[in-house]
């Protein structure tokens, strides 16, 4: 397979991607099919996805910690919680771009392989591809599931987050301190669902780039 889409900057490609036609077309002409965009698109969410629940996990920690010291300088738990936030609120923005290149990608090739099978003279050969569109589109269609709901738990993890930053910025005091505690087990539980969550989406994205190469 032809790399040379894995060079360009990936705020290049999401902007290119919004012009999908002219986009997919300039890179089939360079040699990278849809399959082969759709493929690594796959494979880098799938990583974005390892990042972020590094971070989330990183970020319950370093919360926990913060929760369960008295005293102390505040400003510097502040400092040191707010900093985990933001990391935490851009490795979800990353996932959520992510997802979407691949979901336009993805659309791009269901959409020629259904015309394209008009082209089939051989009947065998059609019901075969057919049924190969079929299972990937069965597979994609499952793993978005998957991503999506892994998504839309980070927010309640976040809002959550956001607040108890917001409240210690504006009271450093050990009121404060005691607030972060009372929330420690809520957030432990959202974090440790969501975890789990995109342990399983990794695992099933990691699963249809295999099955994606293997009918390429």
């Amino acid at each position: 397979m032809n790399r040379t889409f894995r060079s360009l900057p990936v705020a290049l490609v999401l902007l290119l991607a919004g012009c999908s036609g002219a986009y997919y077309g300039a890179m089939e002409k360079m040699g990278v099919a849809k399959r082969d965009i759709l493929a690594d698109r796959v494979d880098k969410t799938r990583e974005s996805q390892a990042e972020a629940k590094q971070q989330f996990a990183d970020a319950l920690q370093r919360f926990q910690a913060v929760a369960k010291t008295d005293g102390g300088d505040l400003q510097k738990k502040y400092d040191s919680l707010n900093k985990e936030f933001q990391q935490s609120e851009s490795r979800a923005k990353d996932v959520r771009s992510r997802i979407a290149s691949v979901e336009d990608v993805a659309e791009a090739l269901f959409r020629e392989w259904k015309t394209e099978l008009a082209q089939y003279t051989n009947p065998t050969l059609k019901a075969d591809s057919q049924r190969q569109l079929d299972a990937t589109r069965r597979n994609y269609d499952a793993l978005i599931v998957l991503w999506r709901r892994s998504a839309d738990r980070m927010d309640p993890v976040l809002a959550t987050f956001r607040d108890q930053v917001l409240y210690l910025k504006h009271n450093l005091n050990a009121r404060a301190l005691a607030q972060l505690d009372s929330t420690n087990r809520t957030l432990e539980a959202d974090i440790t669902r969501l975890i789990a969550d995109m342990e399983t989406s990794i695992k099933e994205a990691e699963k249809f780039v295999k099955e994606l190469k293997t009918k390429g």
